[in-house]
């Protein structure tokens, strides 16, 4: 019971239902899967979400919303939901990460308005983080599918700024440069620049929005006022993220404009919001009034960030001088012992190559040795091989050998003698250094290789008489 409970809690504060009933029929149509009641419903509520026509200059109402406290405040401190037990699950536990959204000037912030909590899979960005549900994450036990809300909230953001260039900066390059990430991501760009945020929530469908688009966001002016000085994110209720911050951000009439900043613990603080259609001068001088008191928080911020830097840069010069000073006395007395071992090794090296070079050349005599005597025992294996010259007759054929070195060397064979007892001869007179060799003729050229040495000497065409040349392969 406590983890349905909890699940209620969550649901409600995420969707922003407040009838337990009806949020207790969404979780029970899916099984009591939160991330998939809540993915349903984001998708199926996107384009009827109800937004009252009443206009609010500035958020009065402060929200916390956490999963590990899900109570929400109002501004008269009535808690419409129940303080929760741990989180179900224990990736919720691990990835999601309480944060709030503070209404008010930069003087004097008057409170919070509640920034909707949604988990994504095991990935934080910096100390805030990327935080998302997908549907499918939590049931079929692949933690990697957790994922692809994290790449979905950027995937949105990048379509709202191809869309919003396709309707309204055709022709014109005087727009606001929104980024292509999600809200995380850029609250966390406008904190490392230190510059503000400036939010502001797609309508597709409401009247003014074409005309505020158009006229006062597409202004020359307010366009190159809003790049030069802030991170401008944007995204459409028809989408997940855009949806979830009309919600956070409490939207209640369009256009819709919010400028916020990083806050400490993991908060956001809301210094102003515009509601409804307004003039590119009036637009102009809300955000030079914002920036002008905004000013001293970020320039606090700055010098912080800068005496940080300087700090750890002082501290890291101190250790590199010890580490320095440590590493020179280290680097003596390793340098001392390496010249002592340099030296010993040097003095074994050279022992065992003369060593070496000894037994080298004893190897190299004996194979040479063992060579020779093998090569004169093959020459006179196949000297003897041959027999004994037949004398001159009809089955005799006259061969005549001419070597590289011009010498030339005769002999009678028998006319049923191979093309291999020519090859044995010319091995037997110990003239050639190589073993790869061919017998060819000039004239027609014909080599007789070691496909045609078990043809007899008629059979290849040299009978009665032969006349053949080495050629060295």
């Amino acid at each position: 019971m406590v983890d349905v409970a909890d699940k209620l809690a969550y649901f409600r504060a995420i969707t922003g239902l407040e009838d337990p009933g009806l949020c207790t029929e969404i979780l029970q149509a899916h099984d009591w899967d939160l991330e998939l009641a809540i993915s349903s419903f984001t998708s199926n509520h996107t384009d009827n979400h109800p937004f009252s026509s009443s206009s609010t200059a500035t958020a009065t109402t402060t929200t916390a919303v956490g999963p590990s406290n899900a109570t929400i405040h109002r501004s008269d401190s009535t808690s419409i939901a129940p303080a929760g037990a741990p989180p179900p699950g224990l990736a919720w536990k691990i990835i999601t990460l309480p944060i709030s959204v503070i209404s008010g000037s930069l003087g004097l912030i008057s409170g919070a308005v509640g920034f909707g909590l949604w988990a994504a899979g095991g990935v934080l960005s910096y100390s805030l983080g990327f935080i998302g549900l997908g549907s499918n994450s939590g049931r079929g036990g692949d933690s990697s599918a957790q994922l692809v809300t994290v790449s979905a909230a950027s995937r949105e953001a990048m379509e709202f700024v191809a869309q919003f260039e396709r309707d309204y900066g055709s022709g014109s390059s005087s727009r606001p440069n929104f980024v292509g990430e999600g809200f995380m991501d850029a609250l966390t760009r406008s904190r490392n620049t230190f510059k503000l945020l400036f939010v502001y929530l797609h309508s597709p469908d409401h009247l003014d929005t074409p005309a505020f688009c158009e006229g006062t966001l597409c202004s020359e002016v307010l366009s190159a006022f809003v790049n030069e000085n802030f991170v401008a994110w944007g995204g459409s209720i028809r989408g997940s993220e855009g949806f979830k911050m009309s919600n956070s951000l409490k939207a209640s009439r369009f256009p819709f404009c919010a400028i916020v900043m990083p806050s400490t613990n993991q908060r956001i603080a809301l210094l102003q919001q515009v509601e409804g259609p307004k003039s590119p001068e009036e637009m102009l001088m809300i955000l030079q009034r914002v920036l002008e008191e905004s000013a001293p928080v970020l320039l606090t911020a700055r010098l912080e960030a800068e005496e940080r830097t300087t700090n750890m840069r002082l501290r890291e010069e101190q250790d590199a001088a010890y580490r320095a000073a440590l590493e020179a006395d280290q680097a003596r007395e390793r340098q001392q012992r390496e010249e002592k071992e340099r030296l010993e090794r040097e003095a074994a090296e050279a022992e065992r190559k003369c060593k070496e070079e000894e037994e080298a050349k004893d190897r190299a005599a004996r194979e040479a040795a063992e060579k020779d005597a093998a090569l004169a025992r093959l020459r006179q294996e196949k000297a003897l091989s041959l027999g004994a010259e037949p004398e001159k007759g009809p089955d005799v054929t006259q061969v005549l050998v001419r070597f590289p070195t011009g010498e030339r060397k005769e002999r009678r064979f028998h006319s049923a003698a191979t093309i291999q007892s020519l090859y044995d001869y010319v091995d037997s007179l110990g003239y050639l250094n190589v073993e790869n060799y061919s017998l060819v003729t000039n004239f027609p050229r014909v080599v007789y290789g070691t496909d045609k040495v078990s043809l007899s000497l008629k059979e290849a065409g040299l009978h009665p008489q032969a006349s053949l040349f080495v050629e060295l392969n």
